[in-house]
Protein backbone atom coordinates (compact mmCIF):
# COMPACT_ATOMS: atom_id res chain seq x y z
CA UNK A 1 0.00 0.00 0.00
CA UNK A 2 1.43 3.44 -1.06
CA UNK A 3 2.27 5.84 2.17
CA UNK A 4 0.13 8.77 0.93
CA UNK A 5 -3.01 6.25 1.30
CA UNK A 6 -2.42 5.65 4.98
CA UNK A 7 -4.38 8.13 7.37
CA UNK A 8 -1.88 9.38 10.00
CA UNK A 9 -3.34 7.51 13.15
CA UNK A 10 -6.28 5.53 13.66
CA UNK A 11 -8.30 4.79 17.30
CA UNK A 12 -8.24 1.22 18.85
CA UNK A 13 -11.13 2.36 21.04
CA UNK A 14 -13.09 4.28 18.54
CA UNK A 15 -12.90 1.38 16.03
CA UNK A 16 -13.73 -1.19 18.59
CA UNK A 17 -17.11 1.01 19.66
CA UNK A 18 -18.21 1.69 16.03
CA UNK A 19 -17.79 -2.42 15.10
CA UNK A 20 -15.12 -1.82 12.57
CA UNK A 21 -11.94 -2.80 11.55
CA UNK A 22 -8.87 -0.50 12.00
CA UNK A 23 -8.17 1.66 9.28
CA UNK A 24 -4.28 1.30 7.91
CA UNK A 25 -2.53 4.05 9.68
CA UNK A 26 0.57 5.28 10.62
CA UNK A 27 -0.10 4.53 14.36
CA UNK A 28 -2.73 3.38 16.51
CA UNK A 29 -3.74 5.05 19.72
CA UNK A 30 -4.47 2.58 22.77
CA UNK A 31 -5.08 3.98 26.72
CA UNK A 32 -1.94 2.88 28.81
CA UNK A 33 -2.05 2.98 32.36
CA UNK A 34 0.63 2.17 35.03
CA UNK A 35 0.37 1.28 38.48
CA UNK A 36 -3.10 2.50 38.50
CA UNK A 37 -6.42 3.41 36.22
CA UNK A 38 -4.90 6.47 35.27
CA UNK A 39 -5.00 5.82 32.16
CA UNK A 40 -3.22 8.18 29.16
CA UNK A 41 -3.36 7.87 25.40
CA UNK A 42 -0.19 5.94 23.70
CA UNK A 43 0.76 5.39 19.48
CA UNK A 44 2.02 2.14 18.57
CA UNK A 45 3.48 2.00 15.14
CA UNK A 46 2.51 -1.65 14.31
CA UNK A 47 -1.55 -3.10 14.80
CA UNK A 48 0.42 -6.26 15.90
CA UNK A 49 3.29 -5.16 18.44
CA UNK A 50 5.11 -7.04 20.96
CA UNK A 51 4.85 -6.67 24.46
CA UNK A 52 8.02 -4.64 25.12
CA UNK A 53 7.09 -2.39 21.92
CA UNK A 54 3.72 -1.09 23.66
CA UNK A 55 6.33 -0.60 26.71
CA UNK A 56 8.49 1.47 24.75
CA UNK A 57 5.84 3.95 23.23
CA UNK A 58 4.76 4.17 26.65
CA UNK A 59 7.83 5.48 27.27
CA UNK A 60 9.06 2.25 29.79
CA UNK A 61 11.78 0.35 29.72
CA UNK A 62 10.97 -3.35 29.41
CA UNK A 63 14.39 -4.86 31.40
CA UNK A 64 12.61 -3.17 34.44
CA UNK A 65 10.83 -6.25 35.22
CA UNK A 66 7.35 -4.83 34.23
CA UNK A 67 4.60 -7.28 34.10
CA UNK A 68 1.83 -5.32 31.15
CA UNK A 69 -1.78 -6.59 30.76
CA UNK A 70 -4.41 -6.45 28.12
CA UNK A 71 -7.76 -5.18 29.43
CA UNK A 72 -10.25 -7.17 27.18
CA UNK A 73 -13.92 -5.60 26.47
CA UNK A 74 -16.13 -7.19 29.05
CA UNK A 75 -12.84 -6.05 31.90
CA UNK A 76 -10.65 -9.70 31.44
CA UNK A 77 -7.07 -9.62 32.09
CA UNK A 78 -5.03 -11.50 29.43
CA UNK A 79 -1.26 -11.61 29.78
CA UNK A 80 0.72 -9.59 27.28
CA UNK A 81 4.18 -11.36 26.91
CA UNK A 82 6.77 -8.96 26.02
CA UNK A 83 8.73 -11.05 23.26
CA UNK A 84 5.33 -12.34 21.65
CA UNK A 85 2.97 -10.39 19.52
CA UNK A 86 -0.39 -8.79 20.29
CA UNK A 87 -2.51 -8.11 17.26
CA UNK A 88 -4.81 -5.17 18.03
CA UNK A 89 -7.43 -6.28 15.58
CA UNK A 90 -10.41 -7.86 16.56
CA UNK A 91 -9.22 -8.55 19.83
CA UNK A 92 -11.36 -5.76 21.75
CA UNK A 93 -8.42 -4.42 23.78
CA UNK A 94 -7.28 -0.78 23.88
CA UNK A 95 -6.20 -0.41 27.27
CA UNK A 96 -3.12 -1.93 28.78
CA UNK A 97 -1.92 -1.59 32.62
CA UNK A 98 1.59 -2.51 33.56
CA UNK A 99 2.97 -2.59 37.08
CA UNK A 100 6.11 -3.13 38.36
CA UNK A 101 5.78 -4.98 41.69
CA UNK A 102 5.16 -8.33 42.75
CA UNK A 103 2.23 -6.79 45.57
CA UNK A 104 -0.89 -8.78 46.33
CA UNK A 105 -3.64 -6.80 47.01
CA UNK A 106 -6.31 -7.87 49.47
CA UNK A 107 -9.75 -7.28 49.18
CA UNK A 108 -12.86 -8.52 50.85
CA UNK A 109 -16.06 -10.37 48.70
CA UNK A 110 -19.11 -11.38 50.88
CA UNK A 111 -16.79 -11.72 54.22
CA UNK A 112 -14.36 -13.86 52.18
CA UNK A 113 -10.50 -12.52 51.65
CA UNK A 114 -9.33 -12.31 48.80
CA UNK A 115 -5.55 -12.05 47.46
CA UNK A 116 -5.61 -10.13 43.75
CA UNK A 117 -2.19 -9.80 42.04
CA UNK A 118 -3.23 -6.89 39.98
CA UNK A 119 -3.65 -3.04 40.85
CA UNK A 120 -6.72 -3.14 39.25
CA UNK A 121 -10.01 -5.95 39.27
CA UNK A 122 -12.72 -5.99 36.79
CA UNK A 123 -16.64 -5.93 37.57
CA UNK A 124 -16.72 -9.16 35.92
CA UNK A 125 -14.08 -11.23 38.04
CA UNK A 126 -15.86 -9.46 40.77
CA UNK A 127 -19.05 -10.77 39.88
CA UNK A 128 -17.96 -14.37 39.13
CA UNK A 129 -16.10 -14.46 43.10
CA UNK A 130 -19.77 -12.91 44.57
CA UNK A 131 -22.06 -14.98 42.14
CA UNK A 132 -24.80 -12.75 42.63
CA UNK A 133 -28.35 -13.93 42.15
CA UNK A 134 -31.62 -12.90 40.09
CA UNK A 135 -31.73 -9.66 40.93
CA UNK A 136 -28.63 -8.45 42.76
CA UNK A 137 -25.79 -6.77 42.33
CA UNK A 138 -22.19 -6.95 43.72
CA UNK A 139 -21.03 -3.09 45.95
CA UNK A 140 -18.66 -1.38 47.25
CA UNK A 141 -19.20 -0.89 50.86
CA UNK A 142 -18.46 2.69 51.31
CA UNK A 143 -18.31 3.84 55.16
CA UNK A 144 -20.46 6.07 56.70
CA UNK A 145 -22.07 6.99 52.94
CA UNK A 146 -24.05 4.84 50.47
CA UNK A 147 -23.20 1.79 48.72
CA UNK A 148 -21.58 1.87 45.49
CA UNK A 149 -22.62 -0.69 42.57
CA UNK A 150 -20.76 -2.21 40.64
CA UNK A 151 -20.75 -3.20 36.88
CA UNK A 152 -19.38 -5.93 35.22
CA UNK A 153 -18.31 -3.59 32.28
CA UNK A 154 -16.26 -1.45 34.96
CA UNK A 155 -12.79 -1.42 36.36
CA UNK A 156 -11.96 -0.96 40.55
CA UNK A 157 -8.92 0.60 41.30
CA UNK A 158 -7.37 -1.72 44.33
CA UNK A 159 -4.15 0.73 45.07
CA UNK A 160 -5.91 3.11 47.67
CA UNK A 161 -4.94 2.52 51.12
CA UNK A 162 -7.31 0.08 53.24
CA UNK A 163 -9.01 -3.23 52.05
CA UNK A 164 -11.89 -2.78 50.00
CA UNK A 165 -15.33 -4.62 51.08
CA UNK A 166 -17.50 -5.95 48.29
CA UNK A 167 -20.73 -7.24 48.93
CA UNK A 168 -23.91 -8.79 47.35
CA UNK A 169 -27.57 -6.53 47.80
CA UNK A 170 -30.43 -6.09 46.28
CA UNK A 171 -30.07 -3.43 43.29
CA UNK A 172 -32.24 -0.74 42.60
CA UNK A 173 -33.90 0.58 39.21
CA UNK A 174 -30.74 0.32 36.59
CA UNK A 175 -31.17 3.04 34.48
CA UNK A 176 -28.76 4.28 31.24
CA UNK A 177 -27.38 7.54 30.64
CA UNK A 178 -27.41 8.25 26.87
CA UNK A 179 -26.59 10.65 24.54
CA UNK A 180 -29.24 12.23 22.25
CA UNK A 181 -28.24 14.93 19.48
CA UNK A 182 -25.62 16.27 22.24
CA UNK A 183 -28.07 16.19 25.40
CA UNK A 184 -27.19 13.60 28.22
CA UNK A 185 -30.05 11.31 28.84
CA UNK A 186 -31.35 8.90 31.97
CA UNK A 187 -33.79 6.11 30.20
CA UNK A 188 -35.24 3.14 32.04
CA UNK A 189 -35.21 0.67 29.39
CA UNK A 190 -32.39 -0.97 27.73
CA UNK A 191 -34.44 -1.09 24.80
CA UNK A 192 -35.05 1.83 22.99
CA UNK A 193 -37.31 1.77 19.19
CA UNK A 194 -37.29 4.44 17.13
CA UNK A 195 -40.15 5.89 18.15
CA UNK A 196 -38.44 6.44 21.66
CA UNK A 197 -35.44 7.90 20.25
CA UNK A 198 -37.69 10.35 18.30
CA UNK A 199 -39.58 10.88 21.47
CA UNK A 200 -36.07 12.08 23.65
CA UNK A 201 -34.88 13.99 21.29
CA UNK A 202 -38.16 16.11 20.27
CA UNK A 203 -40.06 16.23 23.26
CA UNK A 204 -43.47 17.36 22.96
CA UNK A 205 -43.89 17.17 19.18
CA UNK A 206 -47.01 15.32 18.17
CA UNK A 207 -46.16 13.47 14.90
CA UNK A 208 -46.91 15.19 11.41
CA UNK A 209 -47.29 13.45 8.56
CA UNK A 210 -44.87 15.94 6.73
CA UNK A 211 -41.90 15.20 8.83
CA UNK A 212 -39.52 12.32 8.01
CA UNK A 213 -36.60 11.41 11.02
CA UNK A 214 -33.59 10.14 10.50
CA UNK A 215 -31.88 8.11 13.14
CA UNK A 216 -27.77 7.14 13.87
CA UNK A 217 -26.43 5.58 16.45
CA UNK A 218 -22.89 4.68 18.00
CA UNK A 219 -21.70 2.62 21.01
CA UNK A 220 -24.70 1.12 21.56
CA UNK A 221 -24.98 -2.40 23.55
CA UNK A 222 -26.47 -4.44 20.84
CA UNK A 223 -24.78 -5.25 17.39
CA UNK A 224 -23.73 -3.67 15.22
CA UNK A 225 -22.93 -1.05 17.53
CA UNK A 226 -23.04 1.66 14.91
CA UNK A 227 -25.10 2.49 12.18
CA UNK A 228 -28.44 3.71 11.01
CA UNK A 229 -31.72 3.07 12.75
CA UNK A 230 -34.72 2.34 10.16
CA UNK A 231 -38.16 3.14 11.39
CA UNK A 232 -40.07 0.13 13.41
CA UNK A 233 -36.17 -0.82 14.14
CA UNK A 234 -35.04 -0.45 18.12
CA UNK A 235 -31.44 -0.65 19.54
CA UNK A 236 -30.30 -2.09 22.96
CA UNK A 237 -28.10 0.87 24.84
CA UNK A 238 -25.72 1.24 27.28
CA UNK A 239 -24.03 4.36 29.18
CA UNK A 240 -22.25 6.40 26.67
CA UNK A 241 -24.65 5.21 23.60
CA UNK A 242 -24.88 8.25 21.21
CA UNK A 243 -27.90 9.11 19.04
CA UNK A 244 -28.27 11.42 16.48
CA UNK A 245 -31.90 11.94 15.33
CA UNK A 246 -32.72 14.97 12.16
CA UNK A 247 -35.86 16.01 10.71
CA UNK A 248 -36.75 16.99 7.37
CA UNK A 249 -40.09 18.59 6.38
CA UNK A 250 -41.48 17.42 2.96
CA UNK A 251 -43.37 20.02 0.94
Amino acid sequence: MNQQDLIDCDDVGEAIRDGRALRPARSFRIRFAQNDLNFRPVEVEDPVPLGRQILAAAGLDAQSGYSLFAILDGGNFEDVHLDEPFDLRGRSAERFVAFQTDREFKLTVNGDQVQWGKPAISGVVLYDLAAPSEGEAVFLVVDGGTDREIGREGLFDLTAPGIERFITAPRGPRTYQIIVNGREIEVAEKRQTFDDLVALAYPGNAPAPNVVYSITYSRAASTPHSGELGQGGFIEVKNGTRINVTCTVQS
